[in-house]
């Protein structure tokens, strides 16, 4: 929040008089109910309301002017979770319009405003709360259903759809913060993190894939064994396949919102075995052909 005696228009000298008249002439002008569905008026109504109850409060604003509180009361910068907003209802300067009585006495308007204002926080609906949850790849791809434990010690049961994509945000509605009276409680904000996979890679709606193939199979073909997100299915490898070659597999990437799935795109990389194998060995060495390729040609300066 801005410097309360900025927000107010005020000295930092300013007598409590001062003060009050300033809040006055700002609630009149900023109040939600003169400006429906003025989202920056409403803001300001609330910076101007919290500034003056620092500044009327002889003590805060003492303790405020010698740098102990922030602008907002607060001893030091904090993180605020889900149930620090459970006793917002007590502590809030906006909660109700007590500290802002001697106004409204004086004002018949302000008075009816401030009424107004009251009853509406009296009912107001919860905050919504936001949590982090770490996920699998694979329960990303295909959909899952986790518990996420919170700070109070209770869980919630997170419905992951198949195709959630890392940092979505999930919404479960209802499971936020108890909201005043009988307002509704806040939802509950799921951001999805999803961890990466030890050989599937996510591209949009696409998986690739980098599998290795034997010396055998590039140069033969066949029906090989694929890795899938679903499972393992079967490919046809032409003959004479290279390192590099990208096969595409339909329908088998990630689940899309509108319907269908994207492909998996397999990038085909040669592999000879770890250990030397004098037969192979003495295969390419008398292999004229071999001798006579260059893969090279084309990069030449």
């Amino acid at each position: 929040m801005s410097d309360p005696y900025e927000m107010l228009g005020v000295e930092r000298s300013a007598s409590l008089e001062d003060i009050r008249k300033s809040y006055r002439r700002l609630a009149k002008k900023l109040h939600p109910d003169l400006n429906p569905g003025n989202r920056k008026a409403e803001e300001q109504f609330k910076e101007v309301s919290s500034a003056y109850d620092l500044l009327s409060d002889p003590d805060k604003r003492a303790r405020f002017d010698r740098g102990e509180i922030d602008a907002t009361g607060a001893e030091r910068p904090r993180q605020r979770f889900y149930k620090d907003f459970a006793s917002d209802a007590a502590g809030h300067p906006y909660a109700d319009a007590s500290g802002f009585e001697d106004l409204a006495e004086e004002d018949d308007f302000l008075s009816e405003l401030l009424r107004r204002h009251r009853q509406a926080r009296a009912n107001a609906p919860g905050a919504d709360v936001h949590y982090r949850l770490p996920i699998e790849f694979l329960d990303a791809v295909n959909g899952a259903t986790i518990r996420l434990n919170v700070p109070d010690g209770g869980t919630l049961e997170v419905k992951i759809p198949g195709g959630t994509d890392d940092g979505q945000v999930l919404r479960l509605r209802g499971k936020g913060a108890p909201g005043a009276g009988q307002g509704k409680p806040g939802d509950a904000l799921v951001e999805i993190a999803v961890k990466p996979h030890r050989f599937f890679i996510r591209q949009g709606d696409d998986i690739h894939l980098e599998l290795p193939i034997t010396l055998t199979e590039a140069v033969l073909g066949g029906r090989i064994n694929v890795p899938t997100p679903g499972g393992a299915v079967a490919m046809t490898l032409p003959k004479n396949s290279n390192t590099g070659t990208v096969l595409r597999l339909r329908g088998k990437g990630v689940r899309r919102h509108a319907g269908g799935h994207g492909d998996q795109l397999v990038k085909l990389k040669v592999m000879l075995p770890s250990a030397p194998d004098s037969e192979l060995e003495s295969f390419v060495s008398g292999w004229a052909g071999g001798k006579a390729y260059d893969p090279r040609r084309d990069m030449q300066p």
